[in-house]
């Protein structure tokens, strides 16, 4: 005993061993203490790592994220630490300076290495600035240890289109972890379209030109700059197999990009007739049964989108919680407000003016300048903000660059229900009768006992309320402002003549040609231009069949 006692105190009879000694005791107890706790046992990594992130230099810092972010592919240090020094050097929060850095939050101050709470006060109040270059690298790291730490999180979906962006830099070994991991199911697919990436550049062959067939069935503008620069990058002695898939494959993308593109264009003017349908649906009940000009009709447009606004601002201070689906609980309001003031123009002016279109017109005109500035000095003339629901926001991707956004669905549905629902009222109801019968002769309508007044002030109603609601469908998708209606006036009134004065099916119908028309024309010769090859086209039309597309009985 006494001699192994002497043999472990030899080193403290020989010059500088008694420092040794104190020195192995401390690198002895470090190990202990770090077996027992992880953190600490990664501690020197996360030393290191911090280091190189608070070096001067872009180089240095993108050469720690590389570090980080071969650590973890190494298991020596944990994805969750990893996405909070990115997200702190991104944000500014990482204060390095001292013997530790510091992650600096408005109310807390922890340390980097072990992201526990400190009392230790920062040197200063921001990290360094972080550049375009930096803030690439750093968009990328989180987006990938993110999917390694949270896999299937409410964030998954936003990490992949990062990683899609920065595809090149992206580490190869992470994205196959991520891929792998249990709850990443739903981004699995995007995950192996940026290795098919990667793999554009393997050595072996057969790795290629899976990669090549891969990027072919995911087709989009990016895939098929990706195939075309490969291409171009390829010897004559390159393998023939590789050359042929490439071309199968660019191939392959560009047809189905034309299919987008054809798509894309269909789907918009859809979204747009939908639009120009709901402008122009009252007008065609008011100008159809009593051949009415309402210049005020684009008004009535605007006073829907006003009431969509308030029933928004109410339920932000009455229930907050239902503001999701104000638009849907906007719409028996809009309605009925926009078709009381209808009535209220019609029994109070225009009921009076039958027997004088031109006086009919001037005072539609004066009602619209009265309720424009109404608005305005109520209101004010600046765009109002409106919330955009949840239900609304984003879309789906299809297939190549073709993309359903939620909003423009919502509007071409919306039109669709209208018109469901005013063709059923009109139809399959005895108000919806009366009006029929007044539309095509109204003394013969009056003779049989119907209340032709009554019916009047009704329809007015009705073609006012359809205009609210299409100030509601405009609500999410359009400027709101006191003159936003006067940019529709225009465009309703050639549809409705286009269509056929009273018939909603040849509204419709109009509505969808013209479009269709804008939307393929105005990319080529501009807005200006597209409305006049429009408005140029429906005069001939006229010319050849006045009544218009679908004529009601009675008025050929």
């Amino acid at each position: 005993m006494r001699d192994l006692v002497s043999l472990a105190l030899r080193p403290l009879t020989q010059p500088g061993g008694l420092a040794r000694f104190w020195r192995g005791l401390g690198a002895v107890t470090m190990l202990i203490v770090a077996s027992a706790n992880p953190v600490l046992a990664q501690a020197p990594v996360q030393k290191r790592v911090l280091g190189e992130l608070c070096a001067k230099g872009v180089s240095n810092q993108v050469k720690g994220i590389t570090n980080l972010l071969a650590s973890v592919d190494a298991g020596q240090v944990d994805p969750s630490w990893g996405v909070e020094i990115f997200q702190a050097l991104g944000d500014r929060a990482l204060i390095c300076g001292g013997d530790t850095p510091l992650i600096v939050s408005e109310d807390t101050v922890r340390l980097a290495t072990t992201l526990e709470p400190t009392k230790r006060s920062p040197e200063k109040k921001q990290g360094a600035f972080v550049n375009l270059r930096l803030r690439s690298q750093l968009d990328m790291g989180v987006a990938i240890l993110r999917l390694l730490s949270e896999p299937g999180g409410p964030t998954s979906a936003a990490d992949l289109e990062q990683l899609r962006k920065r595809a090149e830099i992206a580490p190869v070994a992470l994205i196959e972890r991520a891929v792998a991991m249990p709850g990443n199911e739903a981004v699995a697919e995007g995950l192996r379209d940026i290795l098919a990436v990667a793999a554009l550049e393997d050595p072996d062959p057969a790795q290629r030109i899976s990669a090549i067939k891969r990027l072919a069935e995911a087709p989009s503008a990016r895939n098929l700059t990706l195939l075309l620069n490969l291409r171009d990058g390829l010897s004559d002695a390159e393998d023939g197999a590789i050359k042929g898939e490439l071309s199968s494959g660019i191939n392959k993308i560009r047809f189905w990009l034309e299919v987008g593109e054809v798509s894309a264009t269909i789907y918009s003017g859809l979204s747009y007739a939908s639009i120009l349908f709901m402008a122009a649906l009252g007008l065609a009940v008011i100008f159809g049964l009593m051949g009415v000009i309402n210049l005020a009709q684009g008004e009535l447009i605007m006073i829907g989108a006003y009431v969509t606004f308030l029933v928004q601002e109410a339920l932000k201070v009455v229930a907050p919680g239902l503001l999701e689906y104000y638009l849907l609980l906007a719409i028996p309001f809009a309605f009925v407000v926009t078709a009381g003031v209808g009535v209220t123009m019609e029994v109070t002016v225009i009921r009076h003016l039958y027997r004088r279109p031109l006086m009919t017109l001037l005072a539609t005109w004066a009602i619209s300048l009265f309720l424009i500035n109404a608005t305005r000095v109520v209101f004010g003339t600046q765009n109002l903000e409106f919330v955009v629901p949840g239900f609304l926001s984003g879309g789906v991707h299809l297939f190549a660059d073709f993309i359903v956004t939620w909003n423009r669905l919502f509007a071409i549905c919306f039109a669709l229900v209208v018109l469901g629902g005013a063709l059923f009222v009109l139809r399959y109801t005895k108000l919806g009768m009366f009006i029929r019968a007044v539309t095509e002769n109204r003394d013969m309508a009056g003779c049989v006992g119907v209340s032709v007044r009554r019916v009047d002030m009704v329809a007015f109603g009705i073609g006012s309320g359809l205009a609210g609601l299409a100030g509601l469908a405009l609500s999410p998708i359009y400027t709101v402002n006191p003159g936003m209606g006067a940019s529709f006036i225009v465009d309703a009134f050639m549809i409705v003549v286009l269509g056929g004065v009273g018939s909603l099916i040849g509204t419709a119908a109009a509505a969808l040609g013209i479009g269709m028309i804008n939307v393929i024309i105005e990319p080529l010769y501009g807005a200006v231009a597209a409305k006049v090859i429009v408005l140029l086209m429906i005069i001939v039309f006229i010319q050849f069949r006045p009544e218009g597309l679908i004529a009601i009985k009675g008025r050929r």
